[in-house]
């Protein structure tokens, strides 16, 4: 693999991780959320560059866009292939450095299994990112990962949740990484040895035994760090997880700038505050996967006919994989920008764990339900799902540590005041926020804005009025292209 710079610092926590998995040629890094696992895996792979042909790394196919962005933010190395609808045998890029492959795909897709096999070698690096989901030793996954990376002398798994129901969840990581690292060839001897079942419920297991033995053979293996044991970070951890539009979104996408362009042509380039927080608005909302749509858009203060339409789109379930990542025992709020987005977000969260999980805070309720779906949340539900308009304000949510922000607002103003509800005097853990954010390029406006703590539609804005008269159609459809 030819040899590529990284382009951002170690902390002191990575570098100790690097240390730990370095010397042996498998290794786990048992890493929360916000501490670095990929930028730390990034490392490995460029101090054994001059030993790999190339890294394949694996991982839950909503998280393919996240990893391609933490190559690309961490690295100068460009020359990144991931797997697609479309790949196969025949056209999969054996020349590329960086291969990324969903998981899912892995056990759905005898195409994708055989383009795998083509680019997997002895000298391959291979990463198992959430390898809670290779945890089922005899499911089909799990096997076939087992097998592609059998010949590999390089292989490495990240999680931050390493046993999601206990003890049997860590055989088929450790096997994937090598069996002599356990010692046992099949899950059957392992559970002879580490597990007890209940003598009438089949499967059922009552109890595990043998913890120090496990916990000891792992040990040269495995680096874990929770986020408060880093005593070096900040108060506060940031974490990006990034998803891909869907077609149907793309196409609504270009549409909607279409007709503000259109719009602008026949209004001889008059552009008010309210046309460009509508075209925001919506490109936003398309970006979250439904549009109100009006046939005088542009001009919303001339709208008359307003249609709902809603798209295919990977938001919802990049959600569920960064909530997935997150310990069963934290409490999780989740900012919601609209209406819509906050009932499915509610109706997903409720589907996987259960409708006593999550509560809904909106608006639309009265006093005395906000209060109750409050006290709910402070009681026994995990989920604190609200619209920033509703709960961004005023309220104290101690009791949740990870933030998530389905979509952001467009003033800096309303993310901090939606921060500080639980980064606030009573709270003893460090907080992390995940924002959840599509390759659209309106996300993107968003972000760097709000980086800058600034407000997306003024510095839009401010753009705009940088040319005045003749050239104000020009400069205008330069920066739709930038949206």
């Amino acid at each position: 693999m030819t040899p590529f710079e990284t382009l951002t610092p170690l902390l002191p926590h990575q570098i100790d991780a690097v240390s730990k998995v370095l010397p042996t040629r498998v290794g786990a890094l048992f890493m929360d959320m916000g501490t670095g696992k990929s930028r730390t895996a990034i490392e490995l792979a460029k101090i054994r560059a001059h030993k790999i042909d190339r890294v394949v790394w694996f991982c839950p196919v909503s998280l393919k866009t996240t990893v391609e962005y933490e190559i690309r933010k961490h690295t100068d190395c460009q020359d990144i292939f991931v797997f697609d609808t479309k790949t196969d045998e025949q056209n999969v890029d054996t020349a590329a450095r960086w291969v990324v492959i969903g998981l899912e795909s892995v056990s759905q897709s005898t195409r994708t299994s055989a383009a795998t096999r083509v680019i997997v070698t002895e000298n391959t690096f291979c990463i198992v990112d959430e390898s809670t989901y290779i945890k089922g030793f005899r499911a089909l996954r799990t096997q076939r990962l087992i097998s592609f990376c059998d010949k590999c002398r390089y292989r490495l798994v990240l999680t931050g949740t390493p046993m999601t129901q206990g003890v049997p969840d860590l055989f088929a990581q450790m096997y994937f990484l090598s069996p002599k690292i356990l010692g046992y060839n099949s899950w059957y001897s392992f559970a002879a040895n580490h597990l007890e079942y209940h003598p009438t419920k089949k499967g059922y297991i009552v109890r595990t035994h043998n913890h120090e033995f496990l916990a000891s053979k792992m040990q040269p293996y495995v680096y874990q760090v929770t986020k408060d044991e880093c005593l070096n970070l900040p108060d506060k951890l940031y974490h990006t997880h990034y998803v891909a539009m869907s077609d149907e979104q793309r196409r609504a996408y270009e549409r909607a700038k279409e007709d503000f362009e259109n719009a602008l042509a026949d209004d001889d380039g008059d552009i008010t505050d309210i046309s460009i927080f509508h075209l925001f608005t919506s490109l936003q909302s398309i970006a979250c996967g439904f549009w109100n749509y009006n046939q005088n858009w542009a001009r919303p203060e001339r709208a008359v006919i307003v249609e709902h339409e809603t798209y295919a789109h990977n938001r919802i379930e990049g959600l569920l994989d960064v909530v997935a990542g997150i310990p069963d025992t934290e409490k999780v709020i989740v900012w919601a920008k609209y209406r819509h987005c906050l009932e499915e977000i509610t109706e997903n969260l409720q589907t996987v764990y259960g409708k006593n999980s999550t509560v809904r805070f909106s608006g639309a309720q009265s006093p005395k339900e906000r209060e109750a779906e409050l006290a709910r949340f402070r009681g026994n539900a995990r989920f604190f799902v609200a619209t920033q308009a509703a709960g961004g304000h005023g309220l104290t949510l101690n009791e949740a540590s990870y933030v998530v922000f389905y979509a952001d607002g467009f003033k800096y103003s309303e993310r901090i005041q939606a921060e500080d509800r639980c980064h606030r005097i009573g709270q003893t853990k460090r907080v992390t926020y995940i924002s959840i954010q599509s390759d659209a390029k309106i996300d993107d406006k968003i972000a760097q804005s709000l980086e800058k703590k600034s407000n997306a539609l003024h510095d839009f804005r401010a753009e705009i009025e940088k040319v005045k008269g003749k050239g104000i159609k020009e400069r205008v459809k330069k920066l739709l292209a930038e949206l």
